[in-house]
C-alpha cells in the first residue's frame, strides 16, 4: 500500500532576521530550487550539527 510521507514533525515560529539575509536566503534558495524553508532547515541543522561547543561569548 502507498503511503504518503510527511517527513517531519513540525512547529511554525517566528524569526527576525535581516533584510540583508533574506534576499541572500531567497536567491540561494531560487537558485537551488528549494523552498525558502526547505533552506532554513538544512543551513540550521548544518550549523548545530557543526558547533564548537568550546566557544563561547564570555572567551
Amino acid at each position: 500500500m502507498f503511503k504518503i510521507r510527511k517527513g517531519y514533525d513540525s512547529e511554525s515560529k517566528t524569526f527576525r532576521l535581516p533584510i540583508e539575509l533574506i534576499e541572500k536566503l531567497d536567491a540561494l534558495a531560487s537558485q537551488n530550487k528549494l523552498s525558502l524553508n526547505q533552506l532554513v532547515i538544512q543551513c540550521l541543522t548544518y550549523a548545530v550539527e557543526n558547533i564548537d561547543p568550546k566557544i563561547t561569548d564570555d572567551n
